[in-house]
């Protein structure tokens, strides 16, 4: 009574009953009980069955004997709940006994337990009622009956169950029914497959000998839908790592490799999606590399099937994933030929997986370049058009891996791919911002790139990212940066800040502080405006082209054309640079500083005593010089009187320039400053006795003095 009473215990029922006493010690008074018309005899006659039987097969054989099965057969329809149950369980312990097993394939049986499954909702119950069936489903006739009466769906339904006994009977039952040779097997497969999905399962499967027959399935020549439905069970089983663990003891993939080269599509489709859930498991994918069956995945790229070319890209995905080994298989089978044309196809799952090994091959710079030369980006820049998300992520972060040089950017950038990929910088889907983030900040690496990114607002979107509490990532900081560090006008602009590593060159631009959101324009947009009554733009050129007097001729005699917008020559700034390497470079850290403050004050209007600063008409000379250039950019070089901003901008382009370390930052109301970083003390064998300090270099009043940061004359000198 012990399995009853704990069942009751676990699912409690008003019909639940006391203990009692057997109401016979005589089993042939038991079996006659069988038919008693009062519903407490029967209950208490089969309990009482139930309790003998469990005690052996003898006991079995002799309730056999005595007519048992055909009473219990019918009890286990009767109205009253507690006969059903302990009738089924007397019925389920005696099942197992093999003449009892061929006396109630004869009474048939199986149709009335399969429909208790179907209606029944007593645990009990379904545990015995599986039990007798699992018992039965060793014969085939048994096998047959249990398919042709629908016994899979709640054998299924079952799998769930929260009873352990109850669904490894139901399992056990299922795998019966795969045991032989016949029609059953595809049926029988598929529901294999839907209930493999913990490695419990699986590993009930294996005890049994069910994995190693699944394994007989894959190689034996069926019928190829039955080969195929083995494989999506492997496919199916590999979905878990510790699964995929056994399988690979079961050396699974010699048995997929030789199925990818069978002729029927549907089962090399089968081979290549089991491939493909194999790959996650390391040992799985370089075993598969080592067998060949590399060069046999790639071959499925060339199918006439859209299936299979999915399954295969599918599969080539997943081997090429952080494994450069593989990749270079790949590309050896003359895969990422096949994977560039495959960007133009219309299936978008195949495509998704095309960019996707293209781009886990491009990280080596071999594969790299023989992808570019097919014509990658062009198809790429296609792609990003689509409205498939993964479609768009996989291409995205491709083209990240494609566009690392030069060349690359400006394929991406002739084949029009900067503007749809800034637009995908709007997306709210997650991935799909996170890999844009990821391609911008690789193509800031290229300034005319950059340029033409922050034309098309790049620099706009990304600071309102920045902004959103709820789109701000890692990779909107990272491509935000990346675009200032690359555009140095823009950064300072909009951060009042250059580091010593940002190194001022030919081209930089200050158009003073600029709000959050507002678009930069560029120095040739700038300097095509109308004389405005605005502060002039600062430009920076340090070198001067001299025209050959032969091409000055030749450009005279050519018809007018549109020419490209050209920066005018800053001589004076060319005479600074010189003077400044001939004066200043011989001198020590400390005189280097203090020599060129002199130097920049100097070609500003010299020192201005505080309390005279209103006296200094800078603002006078800035309009005089726009007047006369009849543009409101001024090139650097040209002013005599610069206030704090000029210098501090001329001190950090001619720092620049020499190599000497300092930053620029900028203050209000026109105040700017650099800041360098030098040792106190004298240097000793083991280097400077102190830590370096930050200093402000003053260029306004006392030229050529170092101001401690943080103190008086420092915070006096940064403000009004």
């Amino acid at each position: 009574m012990g399995k009853k009473a704990k069942k009751e215990s676990e699912t409690p029922s008003k019909e639940t009953f006391d203990a009692v006493p057997v109401v016979s010690k005589t089993p042939a008074t038991l079996v006659l009980l069988l038919s008693s018309p009062e519903e407490d005899i029967l209950i208490k006659a089969c309990e009482a069955i139930y309790i003998f039987a469990e005690k052996g097969d003898e006991n079995k054989v002799c309730l056999l004997g005595l007519g048992a099965l055909e009473p219990l057969c019918h009890l286990i329809t009767h109205n009253n709940k507690l006969v059903r149950r302990n009738a089924f369980m007397a019925l389920g312990i005696m099942a197992s006994n093999g003449d009892i097993k061929t006396a109630l394939n004869k009474l048939d049986v199986i149709p009335v337990i399969i429909d208790k499954l179907f209606h029944e909702d007593d645990t009990v119950i379904h545990e015995f009622a599986t039990l007798c069936l699992a018992s039965l489903s060793v014969d085939y006739t048994c096998k047959v009956q249990i398919f042709d009466n629908k016994g899979l769906p709640p054998l299924i339904q079952l799998l769930s169950s929260p009873d352990p006994d109850v669904k490894k009977n139901s399992l056990e039952t299922i795998i019966n029914l795969v045991q032989d040779f016949s029609d059953l097997h595809a049926e029988a497969l598929q529901v294999v497959t839907n209930c493999l999905c913990d490695t419990e399962s699986l590993q009930l499967l294996h005890r049994g000998g069910g994995l190693t027959r699944l394994m007989d399935f894959l190689l034996t020549p069926y019928r190829p839908e039955i080969q195929s439905t083995a494989i999506k069970c492997i496919t199916r089983v590999a979905q878990g790592s510790e699964n995929r663990k056994l399988l690979h003891e079961q050396n699974v993939e010699q048995i997929l490799v030789e199925l990818l080269s069978v002729a029927d599509v549907s089962v090399k489709t089968s081979a290549c999606q089991a491939v493909a859930a194999m790959s996650f498991h390391l040992p799985s994918n370089d075993r598969f590399r080592d067998l060949g069956g590399i060069p046999a995945v790639v071959k499925g790229l060339s199918s006439e099937s859209s299936v299979l070319k999915e399954a295969a890209a599918q599969a080539l995905s997943n081997l090429t994933h952080s494994n450069q080994l593989s990749a270079f298989a790949v590309y050896e089978a003359g895969g990422h030929e096949l994977l560039v044309q495959q960007l133009w196809g219309s299936c978008s799952s195949t495509v998704a997986h095309a960019a996707a090994t293209l781009a886990n091959m491009a990280r080596h710079e071999v594969i790299r370049c023989s992808i570019l030369s097919q014509g990658a980006i062009q198809g790429l820049v296609e792609l990003l058009k689509s409205t498939h998300t993964q479609v768009l992520v996989n291409t995205v972060l491709c083209l990240a891996v494609l566009v690392c040089d030069t060349e690359a950017r400006a394929q991406l950038q002739s084949a029009g791919g900067l503007q749809p990929l800034v637009s995908l910088l709007r997306s709210y889907h997650k991935e799909v911002l996170h890999s844009a983030c990821l391609a911008v900040n690789v193509c800031a690496s290229d300034k005319t790139t950059v340029v033409e990114m922050c034309k098309l607002g790049a620099l706009e979107i990304l600071q309102e990212i920045n902004q959103s509490v709820n789109l701000r990532s890692s990779f909107s900081e990272l491509a935000m940066g990346s675009l200032l560090n690359s555009n140095l006008s823009v950064k300072y602009s909009l951060t009042g800040h250059l580091a010593s590593t940002d190194i001022i060159s030919d081209g930089f631009y200050d158009t003073g502080k600029a709000h959050a959101g507002q678009r930069i324009l560029t120095l040739e947009e700038l300097s095509m405006q109308p004389v405005n009554q605005r502060h002039p733009i600062i430009a920076v050129k340090t070198t001067v082209e001299k025209m050959k007097e032969d091409e000055k001729q030749k450009a005279e005699t050519q018809p007018l054309t549109q020419k490209p917008w050209k920066m005018m020559d800053d001589v004076s700034l060319h005479v600074l640079i010189k003077e400044a390497k001939r004066s200043v470079l011989p001198l020590n850290e400390r005189e280097q500083y203090a020599a060129l403050a002199r130097l920049v004050s100097e070609a500003m209007g010299g020192a201005v005593e505080k309390e005279k600063l209103h006296e200094f008409t800078w603002l006078l000379h800035l309009s005089q010089l726009k007047f006369q250039l009849q543009s409101n950019v001024i090139p650097i070089g040209l002013i005599r009187r610069g206030i704090y901003c000029h210098r501090a901008l001329l001190f950090k382009c001619l720092a620049d320039c020499l190599g000497i370390s300092c930053t620029l930052v900028r203050g209000e109301y026109n105040r700017a400053w650099n800041e360098v970083l030098l040792f106190n003390g004298t240097p000793s064998s083991n280097g400077f006795s102190s830590q370096p300090c930050r200093y402000i270099v003053d260029l306004m009043h006392q030229p050529g003095s170092l101001l401690a940061v943080s103190t008086v004359a420092a915070e006096q000198y940064q403000t009004i």
